[in-house]
């Protein structure tokens, strides 16, 4: 459609001229004493458009001639480019494939060509196409390549040389985000060299937006947990958590592993409060850190009461119908419980007798409530409650402790062979 519209304006010029030229009588008279020069007004037309081509042709022709010099810098500018980006490539394949060596001296050869063009760029202001910012961008990237090299074949020094050389302050937006990428890889080699320390002095310099990233964050992880920085770790494996970096039951398993450490390294019962205090209300719910905190606690000879309080949620679970509470996580409980024996108040005492009569096939319940009778001096109800639970336990040391209270029991009674027989069957279990 196109060329039908030119060709058919081609023919209205040409239809045009011929109207106007064709009947054109027209003369121009030059006057060159002593000569005169009569020509037609077509003639000279034609005379000035010649003229007019000929001038234009030949500033063309000077022009040229006089731009060859920046057209053959342009031209060497742009093979040097050319080349820089191909040892590039040819770098970052042999780097995927594991040609380490060869990668560093492609990623060496990259830096050299991209310091040329620099170079010729510099001096040259016709340089046509170069841009400062990808340039330094592709050298930081190639001192990455470098780096990397080196870190496989565990040359530190290259490494190291290289690292500090990318690492270098760039004025450039593209460049700086390259740079934090560089910081990023650096701290995982770090991590890598078993150096928290220095992982994290990288991780502290990204800006605040870097900083908040998920990569950034699951290098910081990994840094804070070898460097067992419990807390800061547990606050970083919430945010990932809050990012979503991990599925919901990973991000719960990790951050309750956390929570465990944090609160298993706790040496006196006010660093286990703060800990404890620390933790979120939905962290302070999950059974497993109650039951392991109120452990914790009844080992460093804290307040009972205050143990007790925080695991009457989780027996409130465990005494529902349809608990989610798992039977190591009841035995555990049990266990607790059973600490605090000498100091327990009547609303736990009650709680207990209650829960046994609710189940009464419950080994686990029959054997709490035949040591709670047991430490308030009920001999016979005691005696009748572990008898049932011995002989249902699963759990070897709840079943050796049945025994042993049933052999102290028989020795309270005078039965010497009861006894000696209770004792013969937890040396058994």
């Amino acid at each position: 459609m196109r060329s039908a519209l030119w060709l058919l304006a081609l023919f209205g010029i040409a239809v045009a001229v011929a109207l106007v030229a064709g009947n054109n009588q027209a003369v121009v008279t030059l006057f060159w004493p002593p000569h005169r020069v009569d020509i037609s007004f077509n003639l000279l037309m034609l005379l000035l458009a010649g003229l007019f081509t000929l001038l234009y042709v030949a500033l063309r022709a000077v022009s040229v001639v006089f731009s060859l010099p920046a057209e053959a810098r342009r031209w060497r500018a742009q093979q040097k480019e050319r080349a820089m980006y191909a040892a590039f490539m040819d770098a970052l394949s042999h780097l995927t494939a594991g040609r380490f060596i060869r990668a560093a001296k492609l990623a060496q050869n990259a830096i050299t060509q991209e310091k040329s063009l620099k170079q010729l760029a510099r001096t040259s202001s016709d340089v046509g196409g170069y841009s400062a910012a990808r340039s330094t961008q592709l050298r930081l990237l190639a001192h990455l390549l470098a780096a990397e090299s080196a870190q496989a074949l565990q040359n530190r020094t290259l490494r190291e040389e290289h690292l500090q050389q990318a690492l270098k302050t760039s004025t450039h937006r593209i460049a700086q985000e390259t740079r934090e990428g560089v910081q990023l890889r650096a701290a995982r080699w770090a991590l890598d060299d078993r150096d928290p320390a220095a992982a994290l002095e990288l991780l502290n310099q990204l800006p605040q937006g870097a900083a908040r990233r998920t990569l950034a964050l699951r290098t910081k992880l990994r840094a804070t947990r070898q460097a067992r920085q419990t807390s800061q770790a547990l606050e970083t494996a919430r945010l990932l958590a809050k990012h979503r970096a991990f599925s919901p039951p990973a991000a719960q398993s990790i951050v309750r592993g956390l929570a465990l450490e944090l609160l298993g390294g706790a040496h006196d019962p006010t660093q286990l409060q703060a800990a404890w205090q620390s933790l979120d209300a939905s962290e302070r719910a999950m059974p497993e850190l109650v039951i392991h905190a109120a452990s914790r606690l009844m080992a460093l000879h804290g307040d009972a009461d205050m143990a007790r309080s925080w695991l009457l949620q989780v027996w409130e679970l465990v005494m529902q119908p349809r608990s989610e509470v798992s039977d190591t996580q009841r035995i555990k409980l049990i266990h607790v419980l059973e600490q605090g024996l000498d100091s327990i108040d009547a609303a736990w005492l009650a709680r207990i007798e209650s829960a046994q009569q609710q189940r009464p096939r419950d080994a686990n319940l029959q054997y709490l409530a035949g040591m709670t009778c047991l430490k308030r001096q009920l001999w016979g109800k005691a005696q009748q409650l572990l008898s049932q639970a011995s002989l249902a336990l699963q759990d070897v040391t709840l079943h050796r402790n049945a025994w042993r209270a049933l052999a102290v029991l028989a020795e309270q009674r005078g039965d010497e062979s009861g006894a000696v027989q209770a004792y013969r069957r937890a040396a058994e279990v």
